[in-house]
């Protein structure tokens, strides 16, 4: 080990994930291009720096998410990224767990509630306002049989996620999550730390009675994708309707209806042939259709977790859980550095916007030889190839940005 840099040797790993490795062996592709990576750690190498960093994992990712967050702030300085974020525009942050299945008896893989076994890990992502866009903040490894509610683990994610940003938590920052985000406990650490959230919200057993007192001239039609009245959909505010002991102060009730698709089958708790759903908030500003088309943008952080299966998290290749806590750390690495070659290199082009999979198709599997000529390497593209032009624009345009010192 004293021949690698553990830091480059994670590095080395992170960069084969994000080329569509999914598994530490894969780290081998880069060895064969000295000239491009520098010397690659062997495979046993590899392993053996694993079963270290495995032995505490909690020191390797403090140490892991200081360089993480430091390399992030360098980033979103160059880019511009969030600069003029406010409370009307704020960086969202989305927290949500996903199902990994694993095909063997690995350690803290469970039984899930959806009838299949494996990992049940919480995400924390940065969504950078435009589909195919953002970046991941944080990973909780947990067994599969982990509660999606758990009010703990909703602040540990988020609690890091917020350590991982270059700006100090305020109202212009907006946390959004799903149902299982939408427990007292969290809601009252989210007002605590002053951010803005957005979280699911049950509604309780006497919505129909509730329903009924709401007049019509109270339902405001909710809005498209494009900013426009949606057909069909309405949303109302309930907050003065609701009990809403034990909440925090100035927590907020919105409702949707909406009449379920052609061919949807009624649910129980169907009002009228309406579809009902709410979320909580503490935003103030803005109309009731601009929070609840907020709201629904958060499912861009399903395109993240499916992204992030395309990065490392469809699996978890490693035996042991604190290993498997090394890989989590190698997948954020992974997702970013994708995140932030697109945002530096390949910002005003629609490459911005492009997941892994299209990426490694049209530009990272690019061929390319290294020649040298008058005392210097370059880094020559087969010029065939249909989108040689806009990897070396890319190179062009990373390299006139300043460098670290």
């Amino acid at each position: 080990m004293a021949r690698h840099e553990p830091g480059k040797v994670l590095l080395d790993v992170a960069l084969a994930v994000a080329a569509g490795g999914d598994c530490l062996a894969d780290a081998g592709l880069l060895r064969d291009e000295p000239g491009v990576y520098g010397k690659v750690a062997s495979d046993p190498t590899v392993s053996r720096l694993f079963a270290l960093l495995g032995k505490d994992p909690g020191k390797a990712e403090r140490l892991v998410d200081k360089a993480r967050a430091t390399a992030r702030a360098r980033v979103w300085s160059l880019a511009g990224q969030h600069a003029a974020m406010s409370i009307t525009d704020p960086l969202v942050i989305d927290v949500d767990a996903t199902l990994v299945t694993v095909h063997a008896d690995k350690q803290g893989a469970r039984p899930t509630f959806k009838k299949g076994y494996g990992h049940h890990p919480l995400c924390a992502f940065a969504d950078h306002g435009q589909p195919g866009t953002g970046e991941p903040l944080e990973m909780l490894l947990r067994a599969g049989n982990a509660g999606s509610n758990t009010a703990a683990d909703h602040i540990s994610v988020t609690r890091a996620a917020l350590a991982q940003l270059p700006v100090a938590a305020s109202k212009k920052i907006l946390v959004r999550a799903d149902g299982a985000g939408g427990t007292q406990e969290y809601v009252a650490w989210l007002a605590g730390k002053g951010v803005q959230y957005c979280v699911g919200f049950k509604l309780p057993d006497d919505t129909a009675s509730i329903y009924h007192q709401i007049p019509g001239s109270a339902w405001e039609p909710a809005l498209d994708a494009g900013d426009e009245p949606r057909d069909g959909a309405w949303v109302s505010e309930w907050t003065g309707m609701l009990d809403l002991a034990g909440w925090a102060d100035g927590m907020r009730v919105i409702v949707r209806r909406e009449r379920p698709h052609p061919g949807a089958q009624l649910r129980f708790d169907d009002v009228d042939g309406y579809r009902l759903t709410a979320f909580a908030t503490n935003t103030r500003q803005g109309q009731l259709q601009t929070l609840e088309l907020a709201r629904r943008r958060r499912a861009r952080c399903e395109d993240r977790i499916r992204v992030g299966k395309h990065a490392g998290l469809n699996e978890f290749p490693l035996q042991g859980f604190d290993q498997n806590r090394i890989w989590c750390l190698i997948i954020q690495l992974a997702g970013e550095l994708l995140a932030w070659a697109q945002m530096l290199a390949l910002a005003g082009h629609e490459a911005r916007r492009r997941e892994p999979k299209r990426l490694r198709l049209r530009l990272l599997n690019c061929p390319a030889e290294i020649i040298r000529s008058d005392r210097r390497r370059v880094l020559r593209f087969k010029q065939t190839h249909p989108w040689a032009w806009l990897l070396a624009e890319a190179l062009a345009r990373r390299h006139k940005m300043p460098t670290p010192r």
